[in-house]
């Protein structure tokens, strides 16, 4: 894009990302189709193999604990409560990517769905039947969703995600950067969570200056 625009460097398995989700919404409202928002996973912990062990599930709901402090949004930690359950984000990541064939705003709906679904209602989102739901829910067509979900081109795609983002210096998520300005460069807006009052006041500061 040559126009103002964000990148949202994010992940269906963050529960930072979930805090954050409120501020992405803040800025919709604030700025609609004006500015648009690129979806980029960022990859938190792709192909994980090995089970959660109790004392990682118990610490990781402690880490969830401060989230919620700061956000106020509802947490429900049986979504990986299950014997065996493996934190394995690229699934979810990969239903987001495969989404984002629908658009920018369908890809953030489905960040959104994922989030909700995983930390708010306690699903487990690394599972198919899960995603097909998520997808069905945002009218997206099941089965055709599915099969690209498991397609080689897809698990591609998100690792290409994955990529940008590391080329691009995030270490932590949610990221969010703003571009380009007159001399086509890109600033990091935050990184890690900001409430949504100071993010909109950055983003408003900075298209004042760009269109000076």
């Amino acid at each position: 894009m040559a126009t103002p625009h964000l990148i949202y460097f994010s992940d269906p398995m963050c529960s930072w990302c979930y805090g954050f989700s409120p501020v992405i919404e803040d800025i919709r409202r604030a700025f609609g189709r004006a500015l648009p928002i690129r979806v980029v996973m960022g990859g938190l912990r792709p192909g994980t193999e090995t089970p959660m062990t109790e004392e990682a599930k118990l610490e990781i709901a402690d880490h969830w604990t401060h989230v919620q402090e700061a956000t106020g949004l509802p947490f429900d930690g049986s979504g990986m409560s299950a014997p065996g359950f493996i934190y394995d984000t690229d699934p979810a990541a990969r239903a987001v990517v495969v989404a984002r064939r629908d658009g920018e705003e369908m890809a953030q709906a489905y960040l959104t769905r994922a989030q909700r679904a995983f930390y708010a209602e306690g699903r487990d989102v690394t599972t198919a039947q899960v995603l097909g739901d998520l997808a069905d829910e945002l009218g997206l067509d099941r089965e055709p969703f599915l099969a690209a979900w498991s397609s080689e081109t897809a698990k591609q795609e998100t690792w290409r995600d994955y990529a940008i983002s590391q080329r691009a210096g995030v270490t932590g998520f949610p990221t969010l950067v703003a571009g380009p300005n007159a001399e086509g460069v890109y600033g990091v807006v935050t990184r890690g969570f900001a409430p949504g009052e100071q993010v909109v006041t950055i983003l408003k500061d900075w298209l004042e200056r760009i269109a000076a």
